[in-house]
């Protein structure tokens, strides 16, 4: 096939076969980009796949962008295929498609309907004394352990009115899917979305660097590690799953998954009741929620001595704001059980805090906003969009800087490192440069062009459904840049966790007098809230930097009559 990919990422929805050629462009990617990591027989199949028919290659690809690997022929039924079953003999003849696959009955139950399930289980619902006009779901229940033994659907129901076929390339498709995308989150529709003008994404220059993968064992191992966790997700028990679990590759994006697959697989086994393995788990995983929960299992098996040597270690490692938050808190409780001196811990500063009695229930934020909110000092919901806009606006040259490995296909909402340890060092000179901005009044500028340059481009911080051009205008009248600037460092800090947890909403107040707060941000706490722990480390920050913050607990004005 063409080694050279297509000029446009995505075809006009106009033609029937669109899902087609977008199809093709990602084959055409992967072989020009990543041709190294495809082995021999990959590579034929590609080059296989554009010697079938038209209707044939568009068949395969509509049952590649549904879900699973099974389908009835009587539901792949399209117009500018037409002749479904002849396009699936081609398929069948590369041994692509099966076409009498094996069905578990939990499959059986999924693919037929109950009429035809009451056909093709009649003598099983007879001999197990079941009524005619029993559900899906209860014949499904009284039937499973019956019914083991996995066979043609022509063996379940010799008169089946339809036929079930299994895709056998889907595997193959994953994993060219993973090496276009460097994930399996992003699927086909990413094609169709950017068509219909539902997505932009921002035009990064990709080099032959800019690769998701350098070597096949690692997309191997994303594999191995993606699959771990569906059967996690499907029910496996993580006792089994654990044994099949790599070992760490060297690469810090791969260990980092696999850190979190153990932490999913430690806290399965913890709800189930295996503390040890649990233990075993979160130790193996380098993870600071698995370090927290390995903490938290010591101290109900009441191992406090080793509980509390780890946590010391733990906080000697400088964690993040959030690790260190629970640590801190686990600390005096473990120093008391052990009868040793209870470490001094600073408490996190309070905020101004008071009670609204209002009418209601009514959507809590909108109630504080309409109550406090003036002509002269509007108030604006903007929970976590406001300063994370105004940060991805003025960092955005950073952000989407073309580093290697950072953007490797058309449709990227943001780096693909944004998340990981060297995110900032990698571009340290750019944020500086950003930043610096702040210093020389440059930045309010920069903000509001960029607003305007890139208005619906998809970016990790820039929600433009909140950050409207006339709320930029008046947050950047009313914000000192001294205020924006200490919050752009703590993001910089963790970008994962600290974009959240910011308060609900925000009062400007540009007309106030000098020397006073020219705005006020306000969290929003309705009957029976609390505040959550990410919320408790922004309002320490704030107070300790003089940013104002209140915190304002709602309750309706008939619980208070009563």
């Amino acid at each position: 096939m063409n080694s050279a990919p297509v000029a446009s990422a995505t075809a006009s929805l106009d033609d029937p076969f669109y899902y087609l050629t977008n199809f093709r462009y990602v084959l055409a990617w992967v072989e020009a980009r990543h041709h190294d990591l495809l082995s021999a027989s990959e590579r034929n199949t590609i080059r296989h796949f554009e010697t079938l028919p038209q209707a044939s290659q568009a068949l395969l690809v509509r049952m590649v962008m549904r879900k699973g690997e099974l389908f009835r022929l009587d539901k792949l039924a399209y117009a500018e295929i037409g002749d479904t079953e002849q396009a699936l003999a081609p398929l069948v003849a590369m041994g692509w498609v099966d076409s009498a696959p094996q069905l578990n009955s939990r499959e059986l139950f999924r693919l037929l309907r109950l009429s035809e399930l009451r056909q093709a289980l009649a003598g099983e619902i007879t001999r197990a004394g079941l009524a005619r006009n029993s559900t899906k779901a209860a014949l499904q229940t009284d039937l499973e352990e019956r019914l083991q033994a996995p066979a043609p659907l022509q063996q379940w129901w010799p008169t089946a009115t339809t036929q079930i076929v299994r895709l056998t390339v889907m595997a193959l498709c994953d994993r060219l899917r993973l090496m276009f995308f460097g994930n399996l989150r992003q699927d086909w529709a990413e094609f169709v979305l950017t068509e219909l003008g539902l997505q932009r994404f921002e035009q990064v220059p990709i080099t032959a660097a800019s690769r998701a993968f350098q070597h096949r064992d690692e997309v191997t191992t994303y594999l191995t590690l993606h699959r771990l966790r569906e059967r996690l997700v499907d029910g496996e028990p993580p006792n089994l799953l654990a044994q099949e679990v790599p070992g760490t590759f060297g690469n810090r994006w791969l260990d980092a998954r696999r850190s979190r697959l153990l932490l999913n697989l430690g806290r399965t086994a913890e709800r189930s009741g295996d503390a040890e393995l649990a233990l075993s788990l979160y130790a193996e995983s380098n993870n600071s929620e698995a370090r927290i929960r390995r903490l938290r299992v010591l101290e109900r098996l009441r191992r406090y001595s080793e509980a509390y040597q780890l946590t010391i270690s733990a906080l000697d490692a400088q964690p993040n704001d959030g690790e260190q938050q629970a640590l801190r808190r686990l600390l005096p409780r473990l120093a008391r059980k052990l009868n040793q001196p209870v470490p001094h811990t600073s408490n996190a500063a309070d905020a101004p805090t008071y009670m609204l009695e209002l009418p209601g229930p009514q959507p809590v934020e909108r109630a504080v906003a309409e109550h406090f909110s003036a002509a002269t000092a509007p108030v604006f919901y903007v929970e976590n969009s406001l300063l994370t806009g105004l940060f991805g606006l003025l960092l955005w040259p950073a952000i989407f800087k073309p580093l290697p490995g950072a953007f490797f296909h058309p449709f990227h909402s943001g780096p693909a490192d944004l998340y990981r340890e060297d995110f900032v060092h990698h571009r340290q000179v750019d944020i500086d440069a950003c930043l610096a901005q702040l210093d020389d009044g440059r930045y309010q500028d920069t903000i509001l062009r960029t607003w305007h340059a890139k208005q619906g481009i998809t970016s990790p911080f820039v929600h433009w459904g909140i950050v409207s051009e006339d709320l930029l205008t008046l947050a950047l009248k009313c914000l000192p840049p001294a205020h924006l600037r200490a919050c752009f460092m703590r993001l910089l800090d963790d970008l994962k966790h600290n974009r959240a947890g910011l308060p609900d909403l925000i009062q400007l107040m540009p007309e106030a007098l000098p020397g006073e707060p020219r705005y006020k941000m306000i969290e929003v706490k309705g009957p029976g809230d609390r505040l959550q722990d990410n919320q408790r480390r922004w309002i320490d920050f704030f107070c300790r930097h003089g940013i104002p913050v209140e915190v304002c607990h709602v309750r309706w004005q008939q619980e208070g009559k009563q």
